[in-house]
């Protein structure tokens, strides 16, 4: 009896996978959507790379110029200066986001009986519009602003400075403003990565007699790389294609000061109508995002094959 049950259930199976029903048959129709969309992406960066060798002035005849708005790129001075200040904010901010990050996701990860709270506050800026938070922090650095005044009251007026309206400074004040704001990010992927070490280990580092900063750069730190590579890749991207930040506290002035490369694509593109040449910006800003972060990956992927 019980062999004839199982025969009529390996026919029912059968029957089953020929009219499509196997629950391993992927739903082609529904990804269906999806599929057209990444389409359409491929479509528009392709008709956005063809743009960047014309002279397209957003009407009319694109005329093919071939590599005439590159070379102008690169023998602009304000544009490699808006190179320069990219990558120099880009790699400030890498470091400084992780490296506070850190120090917060370690300081807030066990020990702190407050920590759930403290967490939510140091990553709600995080979710925040990046326009908003500018707007507040050029109010704290205007010249009549918060930070200004804190100064005066504590008697060191001699620090005050218009940092907005500085060449030297405008460009760290924006660098002020976005390590505020995603600094909870990256503690947010420490702290995931700090759940993966073993208690285990680093109570035996302490059996051995290890220090906390022995057992931080022996034990915690190289289990911690995955979390590096995500959170370093991460912010490196967010770096580079910076852009709220600068167009609502300076504009990318004084004097180009803080013009980055975001920046000269929107002024080229949408204020001075050369469509063509901004595209050719996009896609200069599009390959160096995409070479530097798939390099920084490998570098740190086969770091962690190492460790």
């Amino acid at each position: 009896m019980s062999t004839e049950i199982t025969l009529e259930a390996r026919k029912t199976r059968r029957r089953s996978s020929r009219r499509g029903g196997g629950p391993k048959r992927v739903p082609w129709l529904l990804a269906a959507p999806g599929v057209a969309l990444v389409i359409a992406y491929f479509v528009a960066v392709g008709a956005g790379a063809w743009y960047s060798f014309t002279d397209w002035n957003g009407v009319g005849h694109a005329r093919w110029i071939g590599f005439q708005n590159f070379r102008q790129i690169f023998s602009d001075h304000a544009t490699r200066g808006a190179l320069w200040h990219t990558l120099e904010l880009a790699f400030a901010f890498v470091v400084l986001v992780n490296a506070i990050g850190l120090a917060l996701a370690l300081g807030l990860n066990k020990a702190v009986k407050s920590r759930n709270l403290l967490r939510s506050l140091f990553f709600a800026p995080v979710v925040l519009s990046p326009l908003a938070v500018a707007f507040v922090w050029q109010y704290i650095f205007d010249q009549q602003g918060a930070l200004n005044w804190f100064l005066r009251t504590i008697g060191e007026p001699g620090w005050q400075r218009p940092w907005l309206g500085s060449p030297t400074w405008a460009l760290w004040t924006i660098l002020v403003v976005m390590v505020w704001q995603f600094s909870g990010l990256t503690m947010v992927l420490y702290l995931a990565g700090l759940q993966g070490v073993p208690d285990e280990l680093l109570e035996a580092a302490a059996v051995d007699g290890a220090t906390t900063g022995r057992r931080f750069w022996r034990v915690t730190l190289p289990l911690l790389a995955p979390a590096v590579t995500v959170a370093a890749t991460l912010t490196l991207i967010i770096g580079l294609r910076v852009f709220d930040q600068v167009l609502a506290l300076t504009a990318g002035g004084p004097v180009d000061a803080s013009e980055t490369l975001g920046t000269q694509v929107y002024k080229q593109t949408f204020v001075l109508g050369h469509y063509g040449y901004g595209a050719a910006l996009a896609l200069v800003l599009t390959s160096l995002v995409a070479v530097m972060a798939v390099a920084q990956t490998v570098i740190l992927r086969r770091r962690e094959a190492v460790i």
